[in-house]
């Protein structure tokens, strides 16, 4: 009887250790969670000592259409310098699972950085998803920002146009670069939230 008992109970703990965890969206207003995480080169980033400085969060997957749009034509790289150059770190975040879409090896998300020529302070590596599921990131391109002192400010969409199309990003409104133009400027963001969209993760 004991043995027919236990089964239950050893079975529930068996998929309770392996099921993934899982955490409440960041809000806005609060502190952006800490993580560490390699980056493409090898080095290995920690939020924190991004203190002092703006921080964007870019959830990246070249084979998705979505992110395909914002890079073909060259608007991601523009808006990666723009804002680098006024001291801002990008960070573009890989979080596809190995074996899935979007996965990639230092090697080739280092060769595809220089093909697409990425301007993003680092490509970092999270293909234990650990860093997409503390923000709960849910698709790419899903953008996050964060202030000088550690507060997220923003997240959401890049913009207002939900397409593939790359003729809707000349009349699209970029939340990001509305965000960071008025943050930089030391002024509230009008809008801290938006909708995401693109292609879901592939945790």
């Amino acid at each position: 009887m004991i043995k027919h008992f236990l089964h239950p109970i050893l079975l529930l703990t068996t998929i309770l250790l392996l099921a993934p965890i899982t955490h409440a969206a960041p809000e806005i207003g609060q502190s952006a969670p800490d993580f560490t995480v390699i980056d493409s080169d090898g080095h290995t980033h920690h939020l924190a000592d991004y203190r002092g400085k703006f921080v964007v969060l870019e959830w990246l997957n070249h084979g998705c259409p979505f992110v395909a749009k914002h890079y073909d034509s060259g608007h991601m790289q523009a808006l990666q310098k723009k804002y680098t150059d006024a001291g801002v770190v990008w960070l573009s975040i890989i979080s596809s699972k190995p074996g899935s879409q979007g996965h990639a090896t230092p090697k080739e998300a280092n060769q595809t950085k220089a093909e697409k020529k990425s301007a993003a302070t680092a490509i970092l590596l999270d293909e234990s998803g650990t860093v997409g599921r503390l923000y709960a990131a849910k698709v790419t391109p899903h953008m996050f920002i964060i202030n000088p002192e550690g507060v997220l400010v923003y997240a959401g969409g890049i913009d207002d146009k939900r397409s593939t199309d790359v003729a809707d990003i000349a009349t699209a409104k970029n939340y990001v670069a509305q965000a960071l133009d008025e943050a930089l400027a030391g002024n509230s963001i009008t809008k801290p939230t938006s909708q995401p969209y693109g292609c879901s993760i592939k945790y």
